[in-house]
């Protein structure tokens, strides 16, 4: 006598539960995109404190100057002008997550590899930008023709800006543990 094994649904039984979490489990859902509006990012409602917190931080140096060097003075003393690793540290100071300045080079092995739910910090030996809820930060245009027809509202201009989105192909992805 041969016998056939039938997988659950072809046998007409249910398959067994899997004690895994539900699918509707926030934990599991995407976070929310925040939104620019007039150069301003919004968080979206269901960002945690320090999302909210980097994104504040972030909007009280947008469309201050660009200046090399500038966002690295110890302790944050000087917020008159950022180059891209300094407005990126100042946001994640902001949230909390950072102590003092890092440059480009060194956001390399900060925090853990890969992009991160909420926050991810592209970064190379030349150039940093951060995605914060979705959203890129940036010191530098970046993109473009293609990045101007994507986003044609982004202000033009050297400095933190909220920018449109950019190919992250010559970058290392890091991000905050547990974010």
């Amino acid at each position: 006598m041969a016998f056939m094994l039938l997988p659950a649904a072809a046998s007409g039984q249910a398959p067994p539960p899997s004690g895994g979490a539900s699918p509707v489990d926030p934990a599991l859902q995407p976070p929310g995109k925040a939104k620019v509006v007039d150069g301003v990012a919004i968080p979206p409602p269901d960002a945690p404190p320090e999302i909210v917190a980097a994104i504040g931080a972030a909007n009280a140096i947008s469309k201050k100057p660009y200046r090399y060097g500038g966002g690295h003075a110890l302790n944050f003393a000087d917020t008159s002008a950022f180059d891209c690793s300094g407005a990126i540290s100042f946001a994640l100071k902001g949230a909390g997550l950072l102590d003092q300045p890092l440059d480009s080079r060194s956001f390399a092995s900060w925090g853990e590899a890969g992009k991160g739910r909420w926050i991810t910090v592209y970064t190379n030996p030349g150039h940093a930008y951060v995605v914060i809820a979705g959203v890129r930060f940036d010191t530098s245009a970046g993109g473009g023709s293609r990045f101007r027809r994507r986003a044609p509202r982004v202000e033009p201009g050297k400095g933190p800006r909220w920018r449109g989105t950019r190919s992250s192909a010559a970058f290392t992805a890091r991000h905050p543990a547990g974010f």
